[in-house]
């Protein structure tokens, strides 16, 4: 390990202008967008049929689930979204057993509280999300606040279950007809940033921060393709082929041709046949294209890190959550507000991996719920028109929050604060002056309280990850080059070593990350973080070369062949 000295962590400055600053959607914002439309509308409009319109707040809670695990395969979907809907289920019945049992506000919003962290915990730990923890927060936290009886939860938890079964049903409808189209949408980006990074690198303009977003875009993709546990079919082995090929780009950028790279990523991300990649060198020493994917079916193998073990680093947030939420609720109500889950809720959203993005968020999520409320105002009269049009708004302003909130999250808010004022308007009209002026409020107490609760509890624990990332990586690095170096190793234990030492990369970095945004702490080692990410590049690039994975220089140009796997 290098003994180079720590560098101190300066503070970041607070930024505002650049919170609100808009990217580029996202490739698939439309299979979110559209899938929470086909999931609330059936249900929606049955009620509104059968006069019942005021049950909707249930259904809808279970439709919302179709927000979830777009990205997973599908077999991999299909669990998540059983899960997603249980939590659904479980947070639901909890807040309405409360709610039947008790009309005393602080008790209620603080079970909304610990809810919140619960389920910000276990959201950050299994990586359910976009929209992780907020959604389930929203639906708990509303529904213990409104009136109920113990006789009525099971028929308002059967509505949600439909609901919810519908809701999978929508989930996975894609799967007859493009059943890899996550995992090719995964390994196309994969290739994209690979092919960005190497030509960066061949131009003599390497970017650190381009060299770790093409180290992370690898990594999911194989973290995709590996959650599909089940018997490998021929076109994931072709898919899994590529994902080596945009890895050994990253390793030796300067025998790579980003050209052919972006080729197959663009023959990926269709529906056609998966592009061959060809054989590697079979020079003497190399290891061939079949035994590549030796290491793949090794780590296909390994069960994953049990929960718990992953949730003792997030204990901080939970607190935080937790605290923040608790607080936002009181001062709500110790300001009069009659809907004091709009504070806790706006407090539990802003809690992210440090304080840095917890600010940015807390901007966010201002300036989206200020904008908001004016649309509000402003689709007010054509919702109020009757049952079918408030309806209608709702799947209005449910598909803009999908279609907008990956450009930036507050434009996703202009969108998401119309809708929670129209979902309380589903029981019967209320004066919109009160609603919205209710909303601003809660909405600043919230960001203004749970962001002061975030900065009362520190993480501490931000320098020790660092130095634990630190170590895994200088083990990885040590196990990667003694196999390179030693002439007997086998295939799948170099191949293991390598995806070791690279996924420990991308954890280093994801950890320094999120440290360096971390107030109130020690310096943390940053120099070192450099020069250990540095080493583990050499050392990926000299298992690249030992497994003999590299092109032939004289086919980069031309060879664009085809397989014959089905799409």
């Amino acid at each position: 390990m290098s003994s180079a000295t720590p560098t101190p962590t300066r503070v970041r400055r607070l930024p505002v202008v650049g919170a609100l600053r808009l990217g580029r959607p996202s490739d698939v914002w439309f299979k979110p967008a559209l899938s929470v439309v086909a999931a609330v509308a059936p249900p929606s409009l049955l009620l509104v049929a059968l006069g019942r319109l005021d049950l909707a707040a249930y259904t809808m809670a279970g439709s919302l689930c179709a927000l979830y695990a777009h990205h997973r395969p599908y077999a991999a979907r299909a669990k998540v979204l059983a899960w997603v809907v249980l939590g659904m289920l479980g947070g639901l019945a909890v807040a309405l057993v409360t709610a039947s049992l008790t009309r005393n506000a602080v008790v209620l919003v603080t079970v909304g509280a610990l809810l919140a962290a619960v389920q910000k915990a276990v959201c950050d730990a299994t990586r359910v999300g976009p929209p992780a923890h907020v959604i389930l927060t929203f639906v708990s936290s509303a529904t213990l606040f409104v009136p109920q009886t113990l006789g009525q939860v099971p028929g308002h938890l059967a509505l949600a279950a439909a609901a919810g079964a519908w809701a999978w049903l929508v989930g996975m409808a894609p799967a007859p007809l493009r059943p890899h189209g996550p995992e090719r949408r995964a390994t196309a980006q994969a290739l994209h940033t690979a092919a960005a990074y190497a030509e960066t690198a061949r131009g003599g303009e390497e970017s650190a921060g381009a060299r770790s977003a093409a180290y992370a875009a690898v990594h999911a993709a194989w973290q995709t393709l590996l959650a599909a546990r089940n018997r490998p079919s021929t076109t994931r082995r072709a898919l899994e082929r590529l994902v080596v090929r945009a890895e050994v780009a990253l390793a030796a950028p300067a025998d790579t041709d980003p050209a052919r790279l972006r080729a197959w990523a663009d023959a990926v991300r269709g529906s056609g046949r998966v592009p061959r990649t060809g054989d590697p060198r079979r020079d003497e020493g190399s290891l061939g294209e079949r035994d590549e994917l030796v290491g793949v079916a090794a780590e296909r193998a390994v069960a994953p890190r049990p929960l718990w073990s992953r949730l003792g680093p997030l204990a901080p947030l939970a607190v935080r959550t937790a605290l923040g939420c608790a607080l936002a609720g009181y001062v709500s109500l110790a300001l009069g507000a009659d809907r004091p889950y709009w504070a806790l809720v706006t407090a539990a959203s802003l809690y992210q991996a440090n304080l840095t993005l917890t600010w940015s968020r807390a901007v966010q999520r201002v300036v989206g719920n200020l904008v908001g409320v004016l649309l509000f105002a402003a689709i007010t009269p054509v919702a109020r028109l009757g049952p079918l049009a408030l309806v209608l708004c709702i799947l209005a302003c449910n598909f803009g929050a999908e279609a907008l909130i990956g450009r930036n999250y507050w434009l996703g808010s202009v969108c998401v604060t119309p809708l929670a004022l129209l979902v309380t308007e589903l029981p019967g009209y209320q004066p919109t002056g009160e609603l919205v002026t209710d909303r601003v409020v809660d909405t600043l107490v919230g960001a203004l309280v749970g962001f002061a609760a975030a900065l009362a509890v520190t993480d501490r624990r931000a320098g020790r990850r660092v130095e634990r990332a630190l170590t895994a990586v200088d083990r990885a690095r040590e196990r990667a080059a003694r196999l390179a170096a030693g002439p007997a190793s086998t295939p799948a234990a170099l191949e293991a070593a390598r995806r070791g030492l690279a996924a420990a990369v991308v954890d280093l970095r994801a950890t320094a990350d999120a440290a360096a945004g971390e107030w109130w702490q020690r310096a943390l080692p940053q120099e070192r973080v450099v020069l250990a990410e540095q080493a583990a590049h050499r050392t990926l690039a000299a298992t690249v070369r030992r497994q003999g994975l590299l092109p032939d220089p004289g086919t980069t140009s031309t060879q664009t062949h085809t397989e014959g796997t089905s799409p």
